[in-house]
Order: C-alpha cells, then structure tokens, then sequence
C-alpha cells in the first residue's frame, strides 16, 4: 500500500489536504496560499518559510488481511529532512538525512482501522543558524544559506551561484505499508565475472528481511538457479553485451528472484542487468608526462560526450517519470553518451539510471557533498557510513553506473587552503573521501571505479586539477574572462566541467516577469534571475569582442545563445581533435532548476538554447573541425 493521502499543518495556514510526493512549498503554493517561488522576487520573500515547523500527517487503513500478517512494515524513500516520524503517537524515529530510506515494524501499533502516521518536519534554517554558530564550515559562501553543510540535506536547495534558496521540507519519495509473513528479500547483490572465453559468470547473493528457512533462485537467460547459502552463479555463454551509446548495442537481461517456503513463492524481484565491464583507465604514459583518464568499456576506450546534470526543481515533487522521460530526449537529441550527476544535489530516483541503462548513457555519480567542508562528529561519520551504503545496495547493478565520485571540487580547494579555516577540516576531509566512503564502496560495490574528488589526480591533494592527469574544471573561460581561443592552450585527459552562460529565451524570461519594463538584462528582476552575480554584464563584455551589439532584449537574448554555443563549440572541438590524450569533454550544465539566467543548454521549461542545437553537431560521432 502507497500512503497517498496527506494533510499539511503549517503555522498560520489552515490545514491543506495533499498527495505524496509533496513538499511544503509545493502544497502551499498548488493550494493557493503563496505565489509562485519561482516569479519576479518571490524566492527571496518566500525563504523565511523554511524559519518554521511543518507536519504531515495521514490516516492510514489496517485492515483484517493486513493486521493478519505476521509482519507489517512502514517504509519512507525520502524525507526531506529533519523529520520525527510517529504511528498513533509513538515515536518511531527521529531522522535527519534525506538522503536515506527508513524502514520500521510497526504491527504492533496497528490498530483495526484507522491509524494515524505523523512526519513532523524542524525548520532546517534554523539547524543550520544554531550548528553554524557552534562550529562554522565552509558551505559555498555567498551563494548558500550559512551552516546547510552541517545536515544532509541537498545542498542547491539553500542558494546556489544558479538556484534559489527554497529550503524545503516534506515527502519526495513514496511512503508504502506492507505486511507479508515467513520473509521477503531484502538485499539483491549482482557482480560480474567475465571470462577468457567471452563468456559472463553472474553472481548473486540474495538476503532475507527475518533470516527464516527459504529457498530463493535467481533466474536469467533461460536459466535458474538455486541460491545455496544465499548466493548463486548463473553462466551466460554467448553474452549480447551492454554498450554506452555509439559503440554498440544497449542489451539488457532480466534479472528475477523468488524467494520460496514450504515450496510456495512468497516474495519476487526483478532487475535489469547489463552484461559488461566498465572501468576507468590512469595508465601512466610511456613517456612518464602524466596517465590517462578513460573510461572503458568492454576494453574499448569512450570518449565521453555530454553534460552535468543538476536537480530539475527545487521542488522535488515536480521530479516525475515524465520530466526525466523528456530530459532523456534531450540527451539523445543533442548526441550525449554521459551525464555527470552533480554532488550538490540528490541521488535520482532508480527510473532515472533505467533510462540511461537503456539508452547507453555512461553515469558519472557524485557522492552528494560539492563545495562545502565537512565536520566529521561520530554521528556525522555513522550518517554517512549509512548513505553511502544504502545508496550504493540500491545503484550498484546498473549497468549505466560507471563511476562513484566523493565530492565537487573540494580536494582542489582544500589543498590549496582557500576554503579551509581549521587543520581538522583537512583531516576530516580524508576520513571522509579516503577512508570512509572506499571502505564503504569496497563491501557493497567493489567493481565501480572509486574517484575520490572532481576534479582530482588520483587523491591525497597530489596535484588535483592537473592537465596531464585525472579529470579538470576549467573556468579561466568565464570565471577568468579569458577569450574563447584560451582553450586551445590546454590539452586536458578529460574537461568534466567548463562552461558560458547564455539568457533563456523571452518566452521563459515572461514566465516570472510581466513588466515590459523589467525586460532589461540589468532590471533588478533580471538581476535577481542571475544568481552568478554581475554576470549578466560578464555577458556583455564578451559579447562585444564577437559582435555587434543587438538592437532589441530579443535580439540580445539570442545573440547571447550563439555567443554561448560558440564558445563551448569551440572547447570542445579542440579537446575532441586531441582525442586520445583528451577523452571526455563534459559541459556545464545541462538544465535548470527553475527559470533562470544560466550556463545550462535547456532551461528549466525545456526550452533549448542553441547550445544544445549546437551540441547535436559538436558531439555527432563524426565532426568535421
């Protein structure tokens, strides 16, 4: 059973009824009780929300056949973030990672009929004001409400350098009640051997919720198996591989488990499974200048071509199927076989590496840490220890998952000192990356390459950023306001950020301005649609090295996506006539979060810029250049 029915109690708003997934922002504006966060100034105003406590709160049925289970369990996907959790009063949980699932016993709770399941939800603004008083970290300051770092929370949802600060509380994944009896699978583990003679040795290892006397078999490719022990291998001979778009077919195996008692099936599961081998080469170069950065697969090197993806909404609830179902055309559309997923966001939902499994997009994952120290208490380690391996028990098997990434561009800044204030940030950041998340990866996926920073060398502040190894974010385009013709000075192993920011479109720019007068890249609307601050004029500076100024706002909004697109043309044509030192150019940033003045290729309506238009060129499998 999926608890759909939900009533929201904020203070000085009378209670709103709602349907999961819903968030406090969200509820409070599709009910009509706040304007749209996401017009003219609305964010700034609406922040404060977040100063406050919120509940939800609903009335789940146990009926006769529920209650008649020997188990009954309650299980919550995601709970954004700080969060007391209780079933007719008693207190199951008290939570505060929204990065986690939760699940509980609760039958001997359950009463015939209706029950009552409470989620009281503390303002997380106030968390991080009294946990940044007590001990500062560095948290993206001057973009990010101070003191987010401290909780696990999605960082982006506290003010980002392209994002509002719309700190968020509520329900963004499904909470479900389910009872069952004897057992049911619980952890489904898959690795894969491949042999010498091309055939793939698939291993499973199943285990039970309560330890009970089952049987489980695992059965694919016509073939089922027992699992003796809770682990069984089923031998693929002719193996149809799995291959990231452009070098082959994307062939998926079904994957089901039963679990059984007494000889009758009491649970089942099922997954796709990609037969491949998916690594990353750092070969040293025979000359001794450096080592490459490669992915390969099936012992074939990829040039990876794409994007950085961030969170879609700063409203989770909007996140459904049929968004992420349109960004994946997108992705095809403009030629990408990867995507970078952002550490400052949260990690997808399973639909969105399904998507990529079918489709052969090559994942880059982050752990969700960018830009921000961390405080490693006893508590904190235990909540990240337990993150990482619940994240990595759910991502593991998907054959699109090529590699786990500790943190953005934190190695980079903790080595050279800038965002350090204390000597144990520096020692905390290596229990974090070196030892905690490794040891972590090492029980519960050993067989995804481990990349503790981006950028990074290799780990333990040797060098991170170098041209000559690992991967790098190149800025001095932009940031710097080096021309265009800079990218050519550098042959970098692989870019996995640069970027240019262009203007939306007008038809986006009306859809949080109504003011003819505020369509003026320098009213203070379109000011505060720039959370890159003083970029819209960065704009126009480069502007005027390559055209002409334009005579209208329209005019300037699309001579500033051809500005845009011309300029990562131009990187990522050179890196790609350099392929094989160079072998992955990945750009910032694919979308948007809400409608706003960015370096993304399709705005937050799924409006493209030229840039994706160009991109659909730049990353055709052959380019003329």
């Amino acid at each position: 059973m999926i608890v759909k029915d939900w009533t929201l109690y904020y203070e000085g708003q009378e209670p709103v009824a709602c349907q999961a997934p819903c968030t406090l922002y969200s509820v409070l504006y599709e009910s009509g009780r706040i304007p749209d966060p996401f017009y003219g100034l609305n964010d700034q105003r609406l922040t404060a929300l977040a100063d406050k406590d919120c509940a939800f709160e609903a009335q789940v049925e146990a009926d006769e056949a529920l209650l008649s289970r020997q188990y009954v369990e309650l299980t919550f996907q995601g709970l954004d973030t700080i969060c007391r959790i209780s079933l007719n009063g008693v207190t199951l949980d008290r939570v505060k990672n929204m990065h986690r699932a939760y699940t509980y016993d609760v039958k001997e709770l359950l009463r015939p009929g209706k029950n009552t399941l409470r989620l009281e939800f503390a303002s997380p603004t106030r968390y991080f004001a009294e946990r940044h008083a007590k001990h500062y970290l560095y948290t993206n300051d001057g973009d990010t409400i101070p003191g987010a770092a401290h909780l696990r929370k999605a960082l982006y949802q506290s003010g980002w350098d392209w994002g509002p600060a719309l700190p968020d509380m509520g329900i963004y994944r499904p909470v479900t009640l389910e009872g069952y009896d004897v057992d049911r699978i619980g952890d489904v583990a898959v690795r894969q051997h491949h042999r010498e003679d091309g055939s793939v040795e698939v291993e499973v290892s199943v285990a039970g919720k309560r330890g009970a006397d089952t049987v489980c078999y695992a059965s694919m490719d016509g073939k089922r198996v027992e699992l003796t022990g809770g682990t069984g291998r089923i031998v693929v001979e002719n193996p149809r591989l799995w291959w990231v778009r452009g070098y082959g077919e994307q062939n998926l195996y079904d994957l089901e488990i039963e679990m059984t008692a007494g000889g009758r099936v009491i649970d089942r599961c099922r997954k796709e499974i990609g037969l491949r081998t998916l690594t990353v080469s750092t070969a040293k170069d025979p000359d001794g200048g450096g080592s490459e950065f490669c992915f390969v697969n099936n012992g074939v090197k990829i040039f990876s071509m794409g994007a950085n993806y961030i969170p879609q909404d700063n409203l989770l609830s909007r996140v459904t199927p049929e968004r992420l179902d349109e960004m994946m055309v997108q992705c095809l559309d403009g030629n990408f076989n990867t995507l970078r997923v952002w550490g400052g966001g949260y990690y997808p939902d399973d639909y969105f590496f399904q998507l990529c499994d079918r489709n052969g997009i090559l994942v880059w994952l982050d752990f969700m840490v960018a830009c921000a120290n961390v405080y490693m208490t006893e508590e904190f380690e235990r909540e990240c220890a337990a993150e990482a391996e619940g994240v990595l028990k759910r991502l593991h098997h998907h054959a699109s998952l090529g590699l786990w990434c500790g943190n953005n561009e934190m190695e980079m800044f903790v080595d050279e000192r800038c965002w350090v204030t204390k000597p144990s940030e520096v020692r905390d950041y290596l229990l974090m990356y070196e030892r905690i998340i490794p040891q972590t990866l090492q029980q519960y996926d050993p067989d995804t390459f481990y990349w503790p920073a981006s950028p990074s060398s290799g780990g333990s502040f040797d060098a991170p950023n170098d041209p000559d190894r690992g991967d790098v974010h190149y800025w001095k385009v932009w940031h710097g306001n080096r021309p265009f013709s800079e990218y050519r000075k550098y042959y970098f192993r692989y870019i996995s950020e640069f970027g240019f920011q262009a203007f939306p479109c007008q038809k986006t720019i009306e859809s949080f301005t109504d003011d003819k007068d505020d369509w003026n890249i320098f009213s203070y609307i379109m000011e505060k649609h720039q959370r890159n601050y003083g970029a819209n004029g960065k704009i126009m500076s480069y502007m005027q090295q390559a055209y002409r100024y334009p005579t209208d706002f329209r005019k300037l909004l699309y001579a500033s996506q051809l500005l845009q697109a011309d300029g990562i043309r131009y990187g990522v044509e050179h890196f790609r006539r350099n392929r094989g030192r160079c072998m992955g150019a990945v750009y910032w940033q694919l979308n948007d979060c809400w409608p706003v003045i960015s370096w993304s290729s399709i705005d937050y309506h799924g409006r493209w810029k030229a840039l994706h238009a160009y991109a659909k060129r730049f990353f055709a499998p052959i380019l003329i250049s």
